[in-house]
């Protein structure tokens, strides 16, 4: 979108990281500007204004950053998504492969209490297998709605928005390479 060039000119591409083929899409540099950082809020909490969310899930450790301050903007509690042995109460987990590895994601088995209607939020979407096991992970609960998953990067040569589309997610972004 034209409308957020400035946020896709200040992002830093990293060939090769974490391993030989990767271009890593470094969003440090955007959150190193104020204005930028605010106008990517502004942006991402509009596209979700209009909605109905009790929470915003999160996967660690960069969709934090948009999510913190999107559930405050939209009024929903933040859920973190963590990897092993970050949270120190009972999980729920599963294993998921990323594009050069495999990981667990876990959640606190009360995280969800007294939430129906949730967000996912990711600083960017690939192959789509993180917010995939973010839903596995969701699954676990009883009576969730899952009503999108919203990201400042779309990488749409590696095919993960039309995954989320596929299984029927809505999923939303600012910017794509």
């Amino acid at each position: 979108m034209k409308e957020f060039q400035d946020l896709k000119d200040s992002i830093r591409t990293v060939p090769d990281y974490p391993v030989k083929g990767v271009q890593f899409r470094d969003i440090t540099t955007l959150l190193q500007n104020a204005s930028l950082f605010k106008k990517m809020i502004d942006g991402m909490t509009k596209q979700w204004a209009d909605v109905e969310i009790d929470a915003i899930l999160s996967i660690e450790s960069r969709g934090f950053i948009m999510a913190g301050a999107l559930a405050c903007n939209l009024d929903a509690a933040f859920i973190p998504l963590r990897k092993p042995q970050k949270l120190p109460w009972e999980t729920y987990s599963v294993s998921y492969e990323l594009e050069y590895g495999a990981t667990d994601m876990h959640i606190h088995k009360d995280a969800l209490d007294g939430h129906k209607n949730l967000l996912i939020i990711d600083d960017l979407l690939a192959t789509g297998g993180t917010v995939i096991a973010a839903l596995d992970l969701i699954a676990k609960f009883k009576n969730k709605n899952v009503l999108g998953a919203g990201f400042v990067i779309n990488l749409p040569q590696l095919g993960g928005l039309k995954k989320l589309q596929d299984i029927g997610i809505e999923s939303k972004y600012l910017i794509e390479f």
